[in-house]
């Protein structure tokens, strides 16, 4: 009997492929980024969420359905950085995240020079750096309401009678009229700041940054020291240095809100002869020394552990430090309410000496933070890393200068209201006014104006005279164009302002040396004089008298107008997308790096969305099998690239990753050398052999991801505009795009389907579904498991990464 051949099986239809994009910084709709009006919201919540269209919502389910195209989704992730107005007082908030910049600016090492005590050296400086921040804003909320309204304003008669609501305050008035009970009762305020400040990033760290990454990312055990940090399974959960951090920097709020206190009403104690309240005193001041050794010792021993996902908390610190500073704190305000009747409230609290300790510490922090980066940088040398390596002491004179702006402002601004049409300090002024050398700062802000202001024309000038020698050659890129000297002029404008961007690391450089130099000159002028700039200047020349009273004036009140045109701006760009173009690359670059030296800094977006699109990359190729682009624009591509580095090696080899418009190489690459720098990036590549990165030259943001051709990463510069002038294909101008619509471009969709093609088609193994198991009915079951079941490891040295 001859043999019954075997039936034929149906012919398997392929795998399917899913194109997953994410969008950059000015956010989109699901609708726009699908082009469908109907969505469907695949995953997530009204935070962040991947959408598919309607009619793709069960693609798993009828695969062949896209054969020869990817199925489109779209992560969103724009409400993680905007939402109500309310949350542009996170602006407020600039100076913390600059200082947590500069952590991340640190140069490159190399793995034979790994110099890990100058890579220490540089996280313990910047830790110290943002923590004295944090002191200069509570000093600064000390100043105003226990100097300016407790001390002065309630001390001085005029000034109560016309401020009704202070009369329980004034001399005679009743039980709180003693200066020490009403600095007592002023601490409440800065000490409800440190509260607030508290509760905000314990709050907003649960909201954003809570998010542990897959278990199946590489293991700790096995992986290269030298690998990629991003690619370390404890990058994007800091969890640890954070609680760390908000219990050192809260205790520090809370100490110097004591010592505001118990400074004056020691010195009134021994002024007075009064042995047991001295002694008490004493007692207290140590007390407070203890206390600040222990905040320093907690900033100081331990860094980031990226290696693996670090759950533990350090009860002692996170717990008791807290504690313990509050519960002094009360006693340092009982002790301040102690009776003490023969006491009077004149001249200004001692805050002049504190302030300039601060400012000198800050300068000299910078400088030592100069000199570990340079050594770093000479170690192993990147010519395109800013400023030869000294991109963040730079970024960290700027986080102390805006610091140093914002709060001097306050009290500049607040002690202008209180005296009156007077000036604060000067010769017939009702009250003392705030700290000299507050008045010091608000005088150099005019200057350092006036050298912006050329440096500007300097570069607006140089931005001509290339846009002139540019518009004698654009028509020529474009072969049988007649020549359109308009066309050519708005051409090579665009790739002219676009340019500027490279620029911008020497402008950051001038503007933090003269920083510097204006900052040191005020210091020296406020210990020198120990007056303000007018009345210093008082009977010299008339023309630096008069230039040092206008500074003066000028200064105060441009602090005042700039604070508020910061917040205004800040609450419109959060509700106009229009105007958060203008300012959302820089406000997303800073957060999207984890809270490593300040945690009150604004929150980190990218801990929860790096572990979201990890989590949906290694879901879904292990579910189904299929082949996953993840396509990037302008910071979605760093998003992008991030959640790639976390994948396990197995997904990622179903995975390719398409840039378009990218700050990779750019931006994050020459500021964030040790993170983003040619090295990392060829060791991406090189783990991920499938990346393109699309790029134009009219495009401000968007540029190579790695230097020279390097095995075909970059293409581009693509044209832009597509044509010069009009033609039968474009009867209409075509627009200049610069750094929108990558996905109109045909290179777009052409590298996309290219990327797709060289993934090797996938031959997972069926598992049947159990029955009862989720999941979309006629989906695979890949053998390559997104989980992991790793033992945990040992913990980290302390301050392993920094």
């Amino acid at each position: 009997m001859p043999d019954t051949p075997a039936p034929q099986q149906p012919p398997q239809p392929p795998p399917l492929a899913l194109e997953l994009l994410v969008h950059g910084v000015a956010g989109a709709a699901p609708a726009e980024l699908l082009g469908d009006p109907r969505t469907v919201r695949v995953t997530g919540d009204s935070t962040a969420a991947v959408f598919r269209r309607t009619d793709d919502a069960d693609a798993e389910a009828h695969p062949e359905r896209y054969a020869g195209r990817p199925v489109p989704e779209a992560y969103c992730w724009s409400r993680l950085t905007s939402g109500n107005g309310a949350r542009a007082l996170w602006l407020l908030l600039l100076p913390f995240m600059v200082a947590n910049l500069a952590h991340w600016a640190r140069p490159a090492t190399s793995a034979a020079r790994p110099a890990p005590r100058a890579v220490r050296a540089y996280g313990v400086l910047v830790r110290v750096l943002a923590l004295s921040l944090t002191v200069l804003l509570i000093a600064a909320a000390c100043e105003v309401a226990l100097d300016l309204v407790a001390w002065q304003c309630a001390g001085n008669a005029p000034c109560t009678r016309s401020r009704s609501w202070l009369g329980f305050l004034a001399p005679g008035a009743g039980w709180w009229a003693q200066p020490g009970r009403r600095l007592a009762l002023a601490a409440l305020v800065p000490a409800g700041l440190t509260g607030l400040l508290w509760f905000l990033s314990n709050r907003t760290w649960s909201a954003y940054e809570s998010q542990p990454p897959p278990a199946g990312a590489p293991d700790p055990d096995t992986a290269s020291d030298t690998a990629p940090a991003l690619g370390r399974p404890g990058f994007w959960y800091g969890r640890r240095l954070v609680a760390r951090l908000r219990a050192a920097h809260t205790a520090a709020g809370l100490l110097t809100v004591a010592v505001a206190v118990a400074v004056p009403t020691l010195r009134q104690d021994r002024r007075a002869g009064a042995p047991v309240l001295e002694a008490l005193g004493w007692a207290v001041h140590v007390l407070l020394a203890a206390g600040a050794l222990s905040v320093a010792w907690v900033v100081c021993r331990r860094g980031r552990t990226e290696a693996r996902p670090d759950h533990r908390l350090d009860r002692a610190a996170v717990s008791l430090l807290p504690g313990a500073t509050l519960a002094l704190l009360a006693a340092v305000l009982l002790y301040a309410c102690w009776s003490r009747p023969a006491w009077t409230s004149a001249g200004r609290l001692p805050g002049d000496f504190a302030f300039g300790v601060l400012m000198l510490g800050q300068g000299v922090c910078v400088l030592a933070l100069a000199v570990v980066a340079s050594s770093l940088y000479r170690r192993a040398p990147d010519p395109s890393a800013a400023l030869y390596g000294l991109g963040g002491p730079a970024v960290a004179m700027l986080g102390c200068a805006l610091g140093g702006v914002m709060s001097g402002g306050l009290a500049q601004r607040v002690a202008d209201w209180l005296d009156g049409g007077a000036t604060p300090g000067m010769a017939g002024a009702p009250l003392p006014g705030p700290p000299v050398l507050l008045s010091w700062q608000a005088a150099v802000l005019p200057p350092l104006l006036l050298v912006l202001a050329l440096l500007a024309a300097w570069f607006a000038v140089r931005g001509a005279r290339d846009r002139r020698r540019l518009a004698a050659s654009v028509a020529g890129e474009y072969p049988g164009e007649t020549p359109d000297p308009a066309r050519s002029r708005r051409i090579a404008g665009a790739r002219t302002a676009a340019a500027l961007t490279d620029s911008a690391p020497w402008f950051v450089a001038a503007v933090s040396g003269i920083t510097l130099l204006l900052g040191a000159g005020a210091l020296a002028g406020a210990w020198l004089t120990g007056q303000v700039p007018g009345e210093a200047a008082r009977g010299t020349l008339p023309l630096l008298e008069g230039a040092a009273r206008a500074a003066e004036d000028a200064g105060s009140w441009l602090i005042g107008l700039g604070v508020a045109v910061f917040v205004t701006w800040g609450r419109r760009a959060y509700r106009d997308p229009a105007a958060r173009r203008t300012i959302g690359i820089l406000w997303d670059v800073g957060t999207f790096w984890p809270r490593a030296a300040h945690p009150f800094a604004p929150p980190c977006y990218a801990e929860r969305a790096v572990p979201d699109l990890t989590w949906r990359m290694a879901g879904w190729t292990g579910r189904t099998g299929g082949r996953l682009v993840i396509s990037g624009h302008s910071q979605g591509s760093v998003l992008a690239a991030a959640a790639v580095w976390q994948l396990p090696p197995p997904v990622r080899g179903r995975v390719a990753l398409l840039t378009y418009g990218s700050p990779l190489g750019r931006l994050y690459g020459r500021w964030f050398p040790a993170y983003f720098g040619p090295g990392p990036l060829t060791a991406l590549h090189g783990e991920l052999d499938c990346w393109r990165n699309l790029w134009r030259a009219t495009d401000p943001i968007g540029g190579p991801a790695l230097p020279g051709a390097a095995a075909g990463v970059d293409r581009g510069p693509l044209p832009d505009p597509i044509a010069y002038g009009r033609s039968a294909r474009h009867p209409l101008p075509a627009p200049i795009l610069g750094h929108g619509d990558y996905q109109a471009d045909p290179a777009f969709a052409a590298e996309r389907d290219a990327l797709l093609a060289r993934l090797a088609p996938p031959a997972p193994a069926r598992v049947p579904r159990p029955a009862g198991t989720a999941g979309v009915p006629g989906q695979a079951v890949s053998p390559v498991s997104p989980v992991s079941t790793a033992p945990a490891a040992p913990a980290d040295p302390p301050g392993t990464a920094g």
